[in-house]
């Protein structure tokens, strides 16, 4: 027993030393800080200590949505200009399609890259250009994902071991992450499972303060929020606001993107910017908007009603644009004037003080053995707390392995057996490979979307990540193969050794680790899980055609003998049909009927090897996915569009307009309040 255990841990090594060789030793994304200080203290956030404070203000901000013959189809941005202070809590609002959630991307640096899109403007923070870099952001997207069997602390407690320094002791990132728990009203779901939609487990507003909880453990100066309340309930939506209003209070800026909030939730907020079409309408404070929203009406659906385009008719949308028109005119020409006294497009001139700017966000480097055990931990956990889908898994085995041996009962040695126990390890390998592969298609893509956020971070590299992935899978990934193997070998009475039964349960196994390798591959290519549904069944068809079954190798066209080789279904049959018929003995009745297993061997093209050649052939397909998941997911990893200065004859527009800004200011607010009865903006 301990010889067996000693050599599964040194398997077990020798696959992480492989993959840590192919995948490099894992750099961090961001380069280390030039000194000790750089890295905040965690409790500063949580325990007294504050956080520093950051100023946003962005000018001209303009993102166009460009068609193939490059000309300019339509603004999803225009001229947008705004700022957020520290200490406040500041909503973008607007109807569908207004850009409410492209501005916050823009601000926040995760606006999706596309050939098709041009960014310009100015954005500063405290007073610097963006690109100087120099504080810390956190970003809660409106989809909330997690690992689903990992309960609310051990989320926040890996998140905390991953970004935290390793110099802080287990028990300061304990009593941080106690701290967070407490600040984020987690405490009485600490230890529940944050679950998923076969598991339940947390409400939709608990991990959305999860969500918040995990972002905050950077202690980052400026949070975006992403339509935070977007499928909760009211109560949900106003505790969720709540939290951010406190975060505001603690010293964040804090900036997120709503819809069309209730009437409380609306007077949490500081400021605003009212965004429509891509222009801004208004942006200052919240209880100072300019429209005079009648008595007993909720301002935001009151402000919504006023900035929306009305469908109804021909004349109201006439009207309605009209209207939006002039509110939009009116605050532009407001900015210009603004913008002319300003010092916005001239940092140096800035009055921020640069002694504000934080260092830049360190991603502090970790050892590849470290990143590797906590993710195994995880990676672990992960597996086998899935009861749902362990259990279905093992159902399917077990309903796999009754039918196929109800089909091939108690098999004998005629010569018509040959035909059926050839069908029986085909249908075999068929099987193991597609209950693997559709396993990991259906979870790997948002596991995917999890992971590329957390290197987004820095928090660790991708050769730990995938070694421990493996790793970790391998006994619950290798019991439902056993499970198969050890009901169907008596029912349809293959060879009947012991030795015969673990070779093919081990062939099976192995079959299915390269399986869910190249369903690792389908996930990381395809954009949804949708599509590697549909790619990965296809991809696997055409290695089932080739799988020596259909289609004899030596009959394969030359310009498709290459893909027998590589077909992870034709070495686990050939395998399988080794470990068969090697031996078998059967009837024979003609002169021409085949006597040995060796002669049916040899008449399918199946022998000339031994079963651990099949083996290192699967090995080294198993090995090749994984080599190719690894470089796709490096290359696919999320690309933000880049913020470029306006163009030199945007500028001399914009400067044209400044000029006439006054006297056409003026004019128009006379204009505004005779026919709308607004002031205004001041």
């Amino acid at each position: 027993m301990e010889v067996r255990g000693l050599g599964q841990l040194l398997a077990a090594l020798a696959a992480a030393l492989f993959v840590r060789a192919v995948a490099g030793p894992g750099p961090a994304l961001l380069p280390p800080a030039d000194d000790e200080d750089s890295d905040a203290d965690p409790e500063a956030g949580g325990e007294g200590g504050g956080v520093p404070p950051v100023t946003i203000r962005w000018a001209r901000i303009t993102c166009a949505l460009k068609n193939k013959r490059g000309d300019v189809a339509r603004f999803l941005l225009s001229n947008a200009s705004g700022e957020a202070k520290s200490g406040r809590l500041l909503a973008l609002m607007g109807p569908s399609g207004s850009g409410k959630t492209t501005l916050l991307n823009v601000l926040a640096g995760q606006l999706t890259a596309s050939p098709s899109l041009h960014l310009s403007g100015f954005l500063y923070i405290n007073g610097r250009p963006i690109s100087e870099g120099g504080y810390k952001i956190a970003y809660v997207r409106q989809e909330d994902l997690f690992f689903s069997q990992l309960t609310v602390r051990e989320t926040l407690s890996l998140a905390a071991e991953l970004q935290l320094r390793r110099t802080l002791t287990p028990e300061r990132k304990e009593s941080y992450v106690n701290d967070l728990l407490f600040r984020l009203g987690l405490v009485n779901c600490a230890d529940s499972i944050v679950g998923d939609a076969k598991v339940r487990g947390i409400s939709g507003g608990e991990k959305k303060r999860l969500s918040l909880a995990c972002e905050l453990i950077a202690s980052p100066s400026i949070i975006f929020a992403d339509e935070p309340t977007t499928g909760l309930d009211a109560f949900q939506a106003e505790k969720v606001m709540e939290t951010l209003r406190q975060l505001a209070e603690d010293g964040h800026t804090v900036i997120c993107s709503i819809h069309q909030p209730r009437g409380s939730v609306y007077g949490k907020f500081d400021d605003i910017v009212l965004l429509s079409e891509g222009e801004v309408i208004y942006m200052g404070p919240a209880k100072e908007e300019p429209y005079h929203c009648p008595d007993h009406v909720n301002p935001a659906e009151f402000l919504a009603d006023l900035i929306s385009v009305d469908s109804s008719s021909a004349e109201s949308v006439q009207s309605s644009r009209k209207r939006i028109e002039n509110l939009i005119e009116e605050f532009s020409n407001k900015v210009a004037i603004t913008e002319s006294n300003s010092s916005l497009t001239n940092p140096e001139g800035s009055e921020f003080s640069p002694k504000l700017i934080q260092k830049s966000t360190t991603k502090h480097r970790r050892g590849w053995w470290r990143q590797f055990r906590l993710l195994f931990k995880r990676a672990w956990m992960q597996a086998f707390r899935d009861g749902p889908t362990n259990k279905v898994r093992a159902r399917m085995s077990v309903a796999s392995a009754i039918i196929f041996g109800s089909v091939f009962w108690r098999m004998g040695k005629t010569q018509t057996s040959i035909q059926d126990r050839m069908g029986l390890l085909q249908v075999t390998a068929i099987n193991t490979a597609m209950a693997a592969l559709t396993k990991t298609v259906g979870v790997f893509p948002k596991e995917r979307a999890i992971v590329d956020r957390e290197r987004a971070k820095g928090s660790y590299a991708l050769g730990p990540y995938l070694s421990s992935k493996l790793l970790a899978e391998i006994p619950i990934g290798a019991a439902f193969p056993l499970i198969f193997g050890s009901i169907l070998y008596p029912m349809s009475k293959l060879h009947p050794t012991f030795s015969r039964f673990a070779k093919f349960c081990g062939i099976v196994t192995v079959e299915s680790f390269a399986a869910s390798a190249m369903g690792l591959t389908v996930g990381a290519m395809a954009p949804t899980t949708e599509a590697a549904m549909a790619l990965g069944p296809s991809l696997m068809t055409v290695f089932i055609v080739f799988g020596g079954y259909y289609v004899n190798p030596d009959n394969t066209p030359v310009i498709f003998r290459w893909i027998p080789k590589v077909s992870l279904i034709r070495w686990a049959f050939q395998g399988l049909c080794i470990n068969e018929f090697k031996g078998l003995q059967f009837e024979q009745q003609h002169s021409y009927d085949i006597q040995t297993g060796e002669q049916a061997l040899e008449r399918f093209s199946l022998g000339g090897i031994r079963i651990a050649d099949t083996l290192v052939a699967q090995g080294r397909i198993l090995m090749f996915w994984y080599w190719l998941t690894y470089l796709l997911l490096k290359k696919n990893r999320p690309k933000y569009q880049q913020l470029l200065p306006p163009s030199e004859e945007d500028q001399n527009k914009q400067q044209v307009k400044e000029r006439e800004a006054a006297p056409s200011s003026q004019h128009l607010g006379m204009r505004m309040r005779g026919s709308l009865n607004h002031a205004a903006i001041k």
